[in-house]
């Protein structure tokens, strides 16, 4: 069954590789230039960046869930994207990877998980397989530190809602308010405030109905 899965996950990842080198690579064959497909190699990515002491490499037949969710943040890029990005201050750490079709590197982008105001991507002008493309900024998914993360760059967990528009930036919720246990005994201080208050209701209009018993019965003699 983990052997199935592994060969499903890497049959995904040649298509999204397939696809992404498509979408940005040169156009398409002339007419009447019919030739067999050649069988597409299989992906891989790597990766390098702040923390990593050599290149984090992720191929198919060993790490096809990654490689597959790596390629998924810069799959869906345009083929223009903004020509101006954040500060370099604001950029955080970078982590440049590179997407391969077997032993051949295909692309490269520049991610930048922490940057303020949410997780930004650029794509170089310059591509490894030297296919013409126009250099852009653009904004990265919300998932791109954890997505790293998982594939092995070393990045604090990001777990909690966040600030900074899509992405980057600090944590909005107290230790408190994420506390579980303190909720939950504030539930329960409620819960008895409010049977405490109903109690309190109940013996109060039990004693005027009985007084009104009472008044009702003596004028009645």
């Amino acid at each position: 069954m983990v052997d199935r899965v592994r060969r499903l996950l890497a049959a995904v990842a040649m298509v999204v590789t397939a696809a992404l080198v498509v979408t940005t690579g040169p156009a398409a064959q002339p007419a009447g230039a019919h030739r067999a497909a050649p069988k597409t190699p299989p992906a891989g990515v790597d990766i390098t960046g702040v923390g990593l002491a050599e290149p984090l490499r992720l191929r198919t037949d060993t790490a096809p869930t990654h490689v597959v969710a790596v390629i998924d943040q810069v799959s869906w890029f345009g083929r223009t994207g903004e020509a101006k990005g954040p500060k370099a201050a604001d950029l955080g750490p970078k982590y440049t990877i590179v997407v391969l079709a077997g032993d051949v590197a295909k692309q490269t982008f520049d991610l930048y998980p922490l940057a303020k105001g949410g997780p930004r991507a650029f794509r170089p002008a310059k591509q490894p397989d030297q296919h013409k493309t126009t250099a852009g900024w653009f904004l990265g998914r919300l998932t791109m530190s954890e997505t790293l993360r998982a594939a092995g760059v070393p990045l604090e967990r990001q777990l909690d809602t966040v600030t900074g528009g899509v992405g980057g930036g600090e944590r909005t919720l107290s230790d408190d308010v994420l506390n579980p246990g303190r909720d939950i005994d504030d539930a329960i201080a409620e819960l008895q405030r409010l049977l405490l208050l109903n109690v309190g209701v109940m013996l109060v209009i039990t004693l005027g109905l009985a007084g009104i018993a009472l008044l009702v019965r003596r004028r009645t003699r």
